[in-house]
């Protein structure tokens, strides 16, 4: 396959910002280790600077304006006409609605955060769970509530599982989540 001078062009690019990020990265490390300010995690050193290696190459791509592949997105619960905007108030008719509010876990970065709310509903069934949604439930290996994305849903010999994950966590949560430990769905994040 022979590529085009646009593709061909793209990708010299590509690999330049690549190999600009990683000099730029090992010039940042020499300095400030040099300089004595280079702060590795876990570190004390009020005084110095965090240093972290972040993924150049996911930057480089996000910078050339390249898609990912698309993640589910949640399903759509609120009609347009259950929601009246004015000049003096917005009114969302949903009812059986709840106010929540968040920890600043990081996991669900940056559509979830500390000073994001949100507007939650009980599902009734299963049915109402679907993968892309984000849900409130209670997990088997942590305390408290956990708010996170269903990825994956599916049957096994005790009925329909979820399977959720932190949009910002490197892997799922563990085990089997099932649909008695989901206590409500989000519907609307206010920020």
């Amino acid at each position: 396959m022979i590529l085009g001078d646009k593709m061909f062009k793209k990708i010299l690019l590509l690999i330049c910002v690549f190999l600009l990020g990683v000099v730029a990265t090992n010039l940042y490390s020499y300095y400030a280790s040099a300089q004595g300010q280079l702060q590795l995690p876990g570190d004390n050193n009020a005084g110095g600077y965090e240093y972290q290696t972040e993924n150049i190459l996911g930057r480089t791509i996000a910078m050339l304006g390249e898609q990912g592949t698309e993640v589910a997105s949640p399903a759509d619960r609120i009609l347009e006409n259950q929601i009246l905007v004015t000049n003096e108030k917005i009114v969302l008719n949903i009812p059986g609605a709840e106010w929540a509010s968040f920890t600043d876990t990081n996991s669900m970065d940056p559509v979830i955060d500390s000073g994001a709310h949100a507007i939650e509903l009980a599902p009734k069934s299963e049915d109402d769970v679907q993968i892309g949604d984000i849900v409130a439930y209670a997990s088997e290996y942590a305390e408290g509530t956990i708010i996170h994305r269903v990825v994956h849903k599916s049957q096994d010999e005790k009925g329909t599982y979820f399977v959720l994950k932190g949009d910002n966590n490197p892997t799922s949560d563990p085990g089997k989540v099932r649909f008695s430990q989901i206590k409500s769905v989000v519907v609307a994040i206010i920020y």
